[in-house]
């Protein structure tokens, strides 16, 4: 038997119709002695890096592919209310140039062709049809179809036109024997075309599902993905339950009669060889006129910025933090990203949109404080820069952004037109089936009675990260209603399909911007809103070191801006249009102001409103600003704890670990409650750089 592997699998990223689980396949694969795999789902590339890294896990060769859908004529074509119906065609990336073209093919299908589904069509894979091998597809391709009708000349016209799009040698006549009704008949005029022509078969099993059993969770899945039950006769149905993952032995016994099918596989495998690369940063140009540098251009900015906030003079202390902030930023190379991210938020100020004065580590940023993408210096209150860029440990930068929630877009627009709509795309995530959602699903889908469901469903806790399996181990009464055999079967299968991706969705602030078009590293795709998204998610984008930026909607910034506008707008119909409220210019140290925070009154106060927070602040009866911050970081999971500690020591009897350790915990009362004090600890205790300190801090979490 010559080698084989599977060259058309379907993962769980076949949303809601692949229930391959890509670690489990992977596993399996080479549990059964396979040296490689492909992945193939449906019009799409959703899960490529998933499945790639974890085949580099379990030493499998990963095959890049895809099951693109081929229009009947042009892609642009789209009959309103007539349904396509497009062919399906195997396409595997034999070389990086190959995964580069399925990439791009794939992106044409949403961005382009798609019309019910992603398609493309014969001129898009003509123009990108270097580097790729084609298998003719399943009883759904467009030879078999002909075929399926009759039609033997139109077979060999369609393969003719596949020979000549992807060369002789790039074609194969896919063959399957998994029980579709007429599929032998289809198979032997198949083997006719490949004698006549000299295109030689590869055989395949269109996998859907790991193992025979799992034909009963798929059927469950197409019921949800169609929104049927299982007593529908005329539900979406596979026609049997050989859709599995087979072995190499089955497969081989399937085609005894055909041994070359199985062994070109192991020819096609052989030939696939991309190889992605991870060690590369991919950071987008900001735009100069010939002959400026980025770097000399960002040291121009920062330093005229940090001047007029400093009253024109630079003291010393600054001065030395300004050079060696911009001496790591250009080290590393990322003067373009600041002069990016200055470039929008300037924007968004000129067009009135409200800007968050800054969040997360770039908060510790001179520079980024000097460029006015945030309000805070951090001098003034002792911020560490190495936590946001360390140069001990090269990372991506990472600044969040907030907007006002009802202009945001206006500020990515902006984005998206000075860069090119090619070059900037917002996120995908994917919305996963948790543990009650699952129960719920596949309740409607067993079609049982919805209070039954509903009632199982509540008996899951409703904790962060609960699972079926944990709620089984911890809840008696969904232990003792397993014992009815239909709530067993609900919560098994639901259990099964338990955190396979559902639907995909745009993340919530995430965008990227490329220094190329965006489909030179990642798939793109359109949502249901019209975005252009990318198809890899956010872990995957960084990977590949592509550059992602967080463009925050902040409900609370509109808040903010629409009272700004009304007073505005009040004292210029007053006659007091000269006296403008500039929100910047409120001091920090109203007493009236700290007044409220004492009481408690706080409702509707960003991050202050809820009612463990308000009691907080009563406890502690803030005065200054470093309190109000002292209070938004011991009130939330973890450092909660430390909250009865830190008010006896804010009321006259801090404890401290060690003496050696006061002058950092001093300002907290003897409590640990900032990473930045962590990484002071570790600065001046045990004698670290601040950069290995910042690499000890992301070790403790």
């Amino acid at each position: 038997m010559g080698k084989f592997s599977h060259l058309h699998v379907h993962t769980e990223y076949s949303l809601l119709d692949g229930a391959c689980r890509i670690k489990e396949m992977c596993s399996l694969a080479r549990r059964m002695g396979m040296d490689s795999v492909a992945i193939t789902d449906h019009g799409s590339m959703y899960g490529v890096l998933s499945f790639y890294n974890a085949c580099r896990e379990v030493g499998l060769r990963p095959i890049v592919g895809c099951e693109v859908y081929v229009a009947r004529g042009s892609r642009h074509t789209k009959n309103q209310g007539v349904k396509d119906d497009p062919y399906h065609l195997v396409l595997l990336a034999e070389t990086n140039e190959g995964y580069k073209n399925l990439m791009k093919i794939v992106s044409i299908g949403f961005l382009e062709g798609f019309y019910y589904r992603p398609r493309v069509d014969l001129e898009t894979l003509s123009r990108y049809s270097r580097g790729l091998i084609a298998l003719t597809g399943c009883i759904a391709g467009e030879i078999p179809s002909w075929l399926a009708r009759g039609l033997k000349g139109e077979a060999g016209k369609s393969l003719c036109r596949y020979l000549d799009i992807f060369g002789k040698d790039n074609v194969f006549i896919e063959i399957q024997r998994n029980g579709v009704e007429g599929q032998e008949e289809i198979n032997k005029e198949l083997v006719a075309l490949s004698e006549r022509y000299g295109v030689p078969l590869v055989a395949t099993n269109d996998c859907h599902y790991l193992t025979r059993k799992d034909a009963r969770y798929h059927e469950i899945l197409l019921a949800i993905q169609t929104g049927t039950n299982i007593d529908d006769p005329s539900r979406l149905r596979f026609p049997s339950d050989e859709f599995y993952f087979k072995s190499p032995e089955e497969m081989a016994l399937e085609f005894a009669d055909l041994p070359e099918a199985i062994s070109n596989t192991g020819l096609i495998a052989d030939r696939c060889n991309v190889q992605l690369d991870f060690s590369s940063i991919h950071l987008p140009e900001y735009p100069l006129p010939d002959g400026q540098d980025s770097f000399v251009l960002l040291s121009e900015l920062a330093t005229e910025g940090l001047k007029r906030k400093s009253g024109g003079v630079i003291d010393e202390t600054r001065q030395e933090r300004l050079e060696y902030e911009l001496s790591v930023i250009k080290s590393m190379g990322y003067s373009s990203y600041f002069l990016i991210v200055a470039d929008f938020v300037e924007y968004a100020k000129k067009q009135g949109i409200a800007v968050g004065p800054g969040r997360g580590s770039a908060a510790g940023s001179l520079v980024a404080y000097a460029l006015g993408i945030t309000g805070i210096d951090p001098l003034e209150h002792d911020l560490v820069f190495e936590r946001f860029l360390n140069p001990e440990r090269i990372s991506m930068p990472d600044i969040d952004i907030d907007f006002q929630d009802d202009r945001r877009d206006e500020v990515i627009a902006y984005v998206r037109e000075k860069y090119g709509s090619d070059r900037v795309a917002q996120i995908i995530t994917f919305g996963t089936m948790a543990a009650r959602a699952a129960i719920r699903d596949v309740g409607r889908a067993l079609n049982l009675p919805y209070g039954e469901v509903d009632k199982i469903a509540k008996m899951i806790p409703q904790q962060p990260g609960i699972t079926i399996s944990r709620a089984i181990d911890t809840v008696p009464d969904i232990r003792k209603a397993m014992e009815r055999e239909e709530i067993r079967e609900l919560i098994e299968i639901a259990e099964k399909l338990e955190g396979m991706p559902r639907h995909s969705s745009v993340h919530a602030a995430g965008v990227v911007i490329g220094k190329d078009p965006l489909w030179e590293y990642t798939p793109l795709a359109r949502s249901q809103d019209g975005l252009v998204i990318t198809q890899y998610p956010m872990d995957d984008l960084e990977k590949l070191g592509i550059l992602k930026m967080d463009f925050l909607g902040l409900r609370t910034l509109t808040v903010i801006q629409k009272a700004v506008n009304l007073v505005n707008q009040s004292l210029a119909q007053e006659g007091n249009a000269e006296h403008v409220l500039d929100i910047e210019e409120i001091p920090l140290d109203d007493p009236a102001t700290y007044e409220l925070l004492a009481k408690g009154e706080t409702l509707g106060v960003f991050q202050l409103e809820s009612t463990w927070v308000r009691d907080f602040l009563k406890e502690m009866q803030p005065s200054e600003f470093s309190d109000i911050v002292d209070a938004v970081a011991l009130c939330r999971p973890g450092p909660m704890e430390q909250i009865p500690q830190y008010i006896q020591g804010r009321r006259g009897a801090p404890r401290y670990p060690h003496p050696a350790l006061e002058p950092v915990l001093k300002d907290t009362y003897g409590v640990l409650v900032y990473q930045e004090q962590i990484l002071k600890i570790a600065n001046q205790i045990a004698g670290l750089t601040l950069g290995e300190a910042d690499i000890l801090r992301r070790a403790v979490g």
